[in-house]
């Protein structure tokens, strides 16, 4: 629990955190350059839809 005042806080920043976190896990080894790219573009596209923020060009 470090840094978390309590386990209530953990558990609630751990139960959005993972959602989050899986959008952007890629394994590097099983994709191309371009591919891994590509994905990661479209996987901050995907956030910046989700956020409601607009992405610097």
């Amino acid at each position: 629990m470090k840094r978390f005042k309590s386990a209530g806080q953990v558990q609630r920043f751990v139960s959005i955190h993972n959602p989050i976190a899986n959008l952007f896990h890629l394994r590097r080894d099983h994709v191309t350059a371009s591919q891994y790219r590509a994905a990661r573009a479209q996987a901050f596209e995907d956030w910046a839809e989700v956020a409601g923020v607009r992405l610097a060009a």
